[in-house]
């Protein structure tokens, strides 16, 4: 069984930044293909940033392009997502998803990740 915690969320000024972390507790982390999405009340969960497991490609949603940064470090079991010049439409919480089963390819449909996190409130104030 696969855990995600996420960390790092808050609340920031317009145009501030955060820097959200995911520690994941599997011994094979490196295998699993790691996505951040985001979630408000009323919407579907959406892709914000997704990267792969072993190339370290990345994939970004068109409204975090240039703001937003995904990484990961395997030998810490940790995916980060820095995100930077926060607007208001930013807010919404923000879960860590693994995907184990697709191998290099990288997914922007929340049903193809098999573990998530508990979510990380994330609020950008005008």
């Amino acid at each position: 069984q696969v855990q995600l915690v996420e960390s790092g969320g808050g609340l920031v000024q317009t145009g501030g930044s955060l820097r959200p972390s995911c520690v994941a507790s599997v011994r094979t982390f490196a295998n699993y293909a790691m996505g951040w999405f985001r979630q408000v009340p009323g919407k579907e969960r959406a892709l914000v940033a997704a990267i792969s497991r072993i190339s370290a490609r990345t994939v970004y949603a068109d409204s975090v392009k240039g703001r937003f940064t995904i990484s990961r470090d395997n030998a810490k079991n940790t995916v980060y997502l820095e995100m930077n010049s926060l607007k208001p439409e930013d807010t919404a919480v923000y879960y860590c998803a693994a995907d184990l089963r697709s191998g290099e390819y990288i997914s922007t449909r929340p049903a193809v990740y098999e573990y998530w996190g508990q979510g990380t409130q994330v609020t950008v104030s005008s």
